[in-house]
């Protein structure tokens, strides 16, 4: 059973976008907050036998929220590896062995669009019977692409099934891939709207208006939302016009996409994360060949994704945490910092992007992402204060309590750590092609 607890004396920063407030207690009780109030106030509001948490000279705050998190992908290197070097029960072992990395790192609820073979929703009921640990879990199953493809072009066959990859090339495929996934147990349906190709530089539109509303159309009959990967400004514009319910990346929005966004209700998660790693750190890992591309991407998407922002959109925080470039664990909360640095929010308005506006990606909103009476029981104490600078959140050692589902984590537990499976990398043969005039270069 779990016990109560008492977070007692910390600086409030609730997740709603008010302003912090010192001297201040919460009590949980379970899955749910019971009471939140003045130091002193609520005693009488503690069940007996509470464990106490003094909170002195800490921040007191909702669990960080992850609204583009892809856990089954196992921080792969490439394409190739996440397509044909993952089948799907060492995708599902290696996502439970990844996930205690978010609990250790703040992260209380992740909303994954699409998994390696749809294992998704297995995974959620599996963490959610208490089998093993893990932040919540809202789950699409296998992204919907049309046989030109998404992010990995030529990769993608023509039809059937490959990786977190569903093929659909007619509006009658579109309809019945939507129901068996729905059927299977997805909380999103997520469409690739935009794909890449040989003769086009970026991404270009691979969706028409009429094929995305048809998987709206189907998708919201049976009360599940869709959410869909745009990387250019046609397809967020025809995405929010087909009545998808979350954008993300929204690359390149332009003034009529950012028009079709405020009329039709949609939401944006612009996942900068990824390309900021990419620009900033790139050459660490051996992938700094296009800093400038991605500095350029997000510095022209920053600005529009920030009158979204003014004009009342609510804007999501994602990390895209399942690459190489953003490993589990490890950038989940730079989100805040990027959307501080580029959108010039303050860090409590960053923050609350990553609490209460992403709950909306859980579909838990009014319920989740936010420290008062009747929420749930998701709750950080951090040494600092984040409200000040909330790069804070990126160092996991200033984290003192995690509580997920009204229970503590235990900081104490080592990361995990594990060799590598074989088979799970690509193995090249070589570096470098063998020349003959290689064989006769001089060092």
């Amino acid at each position: 059973m779990t016990t109560a607890i008492h977070i007692s004396n910390g600086l409030l920063v609730d997740g709603s976008g008010a302003a912090p407030v010192p001297n201040i207690d919460v009590v949980v009780d379970g899955d749910v907050i019971v009471a939140v109030g003045a130091t002193g106030t609520i005693d009488d509001r503690v069940p007996a036998g509470a464990l106490v948490i003094d909170a002195d000279g800490a921040t007191i705050m909702p669990g960080l929220i992850d609204a583009h998190c892809h856990i089954t992908f196992d921080d792969v290197q490439s394409n190739d590896e996440l397509f044909f070097h993952r089948p799907p029960t060492t995708a599902a072992m290696m996502t439970l062995f990844n996930l205690p990395k978010l609990l250790l790192s703040g992260v209380t609820s992740i909303m994954d669009p699409d998994t390696v073979m749809g294992i998704g929703p297995e995974v959620r009921e599996a963490v959610k019977s208490g089998a093993f640990p893990g932040p919540r879990i809202a789950t699409g199953v296998q992204a919907l692409l049309t046989s030109v493809g998404g992010t990995a072009g030529r990769l993608i066959p023509n039809e059937g099934r490959v990786g977190y990859a569903a093929i659909v090339n007619t509006i009658d495929e579109m309809v019945i891939e939507t129901r068996r996934q729905i059927k299977d147990g997805a909380d999103w349906i997520k469409i690739h709207a935009t794909g890449s190709i040989p003769t086009h530089q970026g991404e270009l539109q691979v969706w028409t208006l009429d094929e995305m509303k048809a998987v709206c159309a189907t998708s919201h009959a049976l009360g599940v939302p869709v959410v869909a990967h745009c990387r250019n400004s046609s397809s967020t514009l025809e995405a929010a016009q087909a009545g998808v319910d979350l954008i993300l990346h929204a690359s390149f929005i332009d003034d009529d996409g950012l028009q079709a966004v405020i009329d039709n209700g949609a939401a944006l998660c612009p996942t900068f994360t990824f390309l900021a790693n990419l620009a900033d750190h790139g050459e660490l890992v051996g992938a700094g060949g296009m800093r400038e591309v991605f500095r350029g991407e997000i510095e022209a998407t920053a600005d529009m994704i920030r009158k979204a922002y003014d004009a009342g959109v609510p804007i999501l925080c994602g990390s895209e945490s399942g690459f190489a470039l953003t490993p589990y664990g490890h950038w989940h909360a730079r989100e805040m910092e990027v959307f501080v640095n580029e959108l010039g929010l303050t860090p409590v308005e960053a923050m609350t992007c990553a609490t209460k506006n992403n709950a909306f990606a859980m579909r838990l909103s009014g319920k989740l992402g936010v420290i008062a009476e009747g929420y749930l029981a998701d709750v950080l104490v951090v040494d600092g204060d984040p409200a000040s600078d909330v790069t804070v959140l990126q160092d996991r050692t200033n984290l003192r309590t995690v509580i997920s589902r009204g229970a503590p984590v235990d900081l104490t537990a080592p990361w995990p750590e594990r060799r590598r499976i074989p088979g799970e990398k690509v193995g090249n043969w070589a570096d470098q092609v063998l020349t003959y005039e290689r064989t006769r270069q001089i060092n």
